[in-house]
């Protein structure tokens, strides 16, 4: 149990694991990673669908995705770890006339960035993926670089780097409170111990609110349940299968194994720290998903299982230093799309911390000011 450390990172997800990593590689002095769980990236990151998407609608986070998917083609080469990345594409599909113009829009947008998204009709979609039912489809999208990747690969990747480069791991250890001077930090309680530090940086998803509190900083980020499903073995699928999104429902599908995986979010979900399955949701997602993709039919559940989605007012992360407790940064609220980002986010947070400011690419807007402002500018393409 380190007794002081120049950072302590809290929250041994995909982005604290990346932030550590990326702070030991510009030998940022002495790292603490601290992790509640027994194990790193147990919480949302280990419960995610492991989509990752160029295909948003606003430039920032194109931007994101364009960097930290770079950065998960060559993971493997820097940090030995493979990560199944998998560019199978994402096809998000349209069936309401309100959201036509918005995505044309957002393609766009996408093209400016050098994003080749493609604009498809229904014929072109009943081409793409004949086992979908598309009935009541108006158009769709489609990127071929985007896709999946492993959520627990990547967080054990970063973790195993970061401890050959000296970073301190602890799970296990939960962060109970943080000490401070006027408005400056000065340690971390934990239930191992107390580590002097002067910086510490909040990566704790869905419970970034609650360290938000040690500080006084209100944290305006909602914990709310998402389910998934895999099913076994699905034969007539064939090895191009797409990431499928039914946009407006929020019905989404892909490739796991000989399976698939598929969810749907419940628009009338309760905020709540919840990872009970609700089985009244479960069987409408199901009846929906095989009405979709009738194959399905024939298939039976693999698993499933609940996960928390971490979601802020305009379904933008908050990324930075909060200005009034000196030494305190937050990365959380990603809402939804936190794990494809993870890779960059924690470099970003590297330059933060060391630079200043992150310049790999500009995410002012996104930090906890905005709130106090009220200058919210929504991701419309939130599934």
């Amino acid at each position: 149990m380190p007794g002081a450390a120049d950072v302590v990172v809290v929250g041994g997800g995909v982005m604290g694991a990346s932030t550590a990593y990326q702070l030991a590689v510009r030998d940022a002095g002495r790292i603490v990673l601290v992790e509640r769980e027994d194990y790193l990236g147990e919480m949302s990151t280990g419960q995610c669908a492991g989509g990752i998407r160029h295909q948003f609608s606003t430039e920032t986070n194109v931007k994101l995705s364009i960097e930290s998917i770079r950065m998960m083609e060559s993971f493997e080469e820097e940090l030995g770890q493979d990560i199944e990345l998998n560019l199978c594409g994402y096809l998000i599909l349209l069936t309401e006339e309100k959201d036509l113009d918005i995505f044309r829009g957002n393609v766009e947008l996408q093209h400016r960035l050098g994003i080749e998204t493609q604009w498809l009709e229904p014929a072109q979609i009943a081409e793409r993926v004949p086992l979908m039912n598309i009935d009541g489809v108006l158009a769709g999208t489609f990127y071929d670089r985007d896709g999946l990747a492993d959520p627990g690969g990547m967080v054990q990747g970063y973790g195993k780097a970061a401890r050959d480069r000296g970073v301190s791991i602890l799970t296990g250890t939960e962060a109970t409170g943080i000490r401070t001077e006027g408005e400056r930090i000065t340690a971390v309680e934990t239930s191992k111990g107390v580590i002097e530090t002067p910086i510490v940086v909040n990566a704790c998803g869905a419970w970034a609110p609650q360290l938000g509190k040690m500080v006084g900083v209100d944290i305006p980020i909602q914990p709310i349940r998402r389910q998934l499903v895999t099913t076994t073995k699905v034969p007539e699928l064939p090895d191009d299968f797409p990431f499928v999104v039914f946009f407006s429902s929020s019905l989404y599908f892909h490739p796991e194994g000989e399976g698939v995986l598929t969810g749907k979010s419940n628009p009338d979900e309760e905020p709540g720290y919840t990872f009970k399955v609700d089985e009244e949701w479960e069987t409408v997602h199901m009846i929906e998903a095989m009405e979709r993709m009738p194959v399905l039919e024939n298939a039976g559940i693999l698993s499933h299982w609940a996960g928390l989605y971490e979601v802020t007012p305009d379904n933008h992360p908050i990324f930075g230093r909060v200005s009034s407790v000196e030494g305190f940064y937050v990365m959380a609220g990603f809402s939804g799309h936190g794990f494809m980002h993870g890779p960059i986010a924690g470099k970003l947070m590297a330059e933060e911390i060391l630079d200043g400011k992150a310049h790999i690419v500009n995410v002012d807007e996104f930090r906890w000011e905005r709130f106090l402002a009220g200058d919210l500018k929504p991701e419309y393409n939130v599934i």
